[in-house]
């Protein structure tokens, strides 16, 4: 499968410099955050934000909720996997599969992909204490995504999500 370059239409132009200004707000907020409170991965705010980044200040608010919900099960889920199963192959596709799974069957696709992801994350940690670096994810992760959502409160937004031309 080929790559191909197709640039935006010139009336997408606004929707993407919105986009630009908004993630780099966010992320800037999530980031400004932590290291204000002295977390100590930053690096999972400044995901968060800019991943629920939307121009749409709807998009942003609604997929912000989903995955806040989906961090939560995923971290829960993480920490109780690497109570049982340590840090083994088995509990990192258990995390992600389990995870996807079930928020899918549940009506949350959006929530889905970052429960597994997150559940990953808490699995791969070498942490001796997975319920604490379980928490760390969540809040650091919500942050981010708390960021996202103020932004969209800050900057005005389109009503639409930008697409690129097929």
């Amino acid at each position: 499968m080929a790559i191909s370059f197709k640039p935006l239409h010139s009336d997408s132009i606004p929707n993407a410099v919105l986009l630009a200004l908004r993630a780099s707000l966010a992320s800037v907020l999530a980031v400004g955050t932590t290291r204000l409170l002295h977390l100590a991965y930053p690096i999972y705010a400044l995901i968060a934000a800019v991943i629920v980044t939307d121009t749409s200040n709807t998009t942003t608010r609604k997929l912000g909720g989903y995955r806040i919900l989906g961090t939560a099960f995923g971290a829960l889920f993480g920490a109780f996997l690497s109570v049982y199963l340590e840090h083994s192959l088995l509990a990192i596709g258990l995390g992600v599969g389990v995870m996807v799974l079930l928020l899918v069957l549940a009506g949350f696709n959006e929530a889905a992909k970052l429960a597994g992801y997150v559940a990953a994350l808490v699995v791969l940690d070498h942490s001796s204490r997975p319920w604490i670096y379980a928490l760390d994810r969540f809040i650091e992760t919500t942050l981010g995504i708390i960021a996202a959502i103020a932004v969209s409160y800050c900057i005005p937004g389109s009503t639409k999500t930008l697409k690129t031309p097929k």
